[in-house]
């Protein structure tokens, strides 16, 4: 994560919740502001990340991952990510309290983290499995409207973050599966308008 520019965010602590309140408000960098916890499974993440987005901690990148299996079939640990976007700080449309609010297109989130990771060099090889399918009009928990096509990105790392010299590998999807990406990509192009 180093590698593509994603920094460890802080734990949350009462001086981590100052500084980026403090970040928002005065409109000063905080790089690894803390996240709020996510629960996949009754379990917070193991990690997270962020990479900024302009000068304070109100707009960034961010993505929270779960070690799900020790040992997949390739004999390596096994991470599930979640990635949004903080588009802004508001009020939760549900509890009324001080949180972000993310951007909508969560499938654009996932592609700039799958991008980042390919350009440092530290992806063999990506692949798509069927996940939930297509969301048009889902909500988080604070409330916020995204969408997605629901589709799951595999990327299998490099080993002992040794950067990739050739190209990734990229394994195709079922026809089937190719198909209904490109109707969904329609679809979010007219749901951005």
């Amino acid at each position: 994560m180093q590698a593509a520019d994603w920094y460890p965010a802080d734990p949350v602590t009462l001086r981590s919740s100052i500084e980026i309140a403090g970040s928002v408000l005065l409109d000063r960098p905080y790089r690894d502001a803390p996240v709020s916890p996510l629960f996949y499974l009754d379990r917070r993440e193991d990690l997270a990340f962020e990479k900024p987005d302009g000068r304070s901690a109100d707009r960034r990148h961010h993505v929270r991952l779960w070690k799900v299996l020790a040992r997949g079939e390739e004999q390596r640990p096994v991470w599930l990510g979640a990635v949004t976007y903080d588009r802004s700080v508001g009020v939760s449309r549900y509890t009324g309290a001080i949180t972000h609010h993310i951007g909508a297109d969560i499938d654009a989130e996932r592609t700039l983290l799958a991008t980042d990771l390919e350009n440092a060099g530290m992806v063999e090889a990506k692949y798509q499995v069927t996940g939930i399918g297509p969301t048009m009009d889902g909500r988080n928990g604070g409330g916020d409207l995204y969408y997605t096509d629901g589709e799951v990105w595999i990327l299998r790392l490099v080993t002992a973050c040794e950067r990739r010299t050739g190209p990734v590998s990229i394994i195709p999807s079922p026809s089937a599966t190719e198909i209904k990406d490109q109707i969904w990509h329609a679809v979010a192009n007219a749901l951005k308008k």
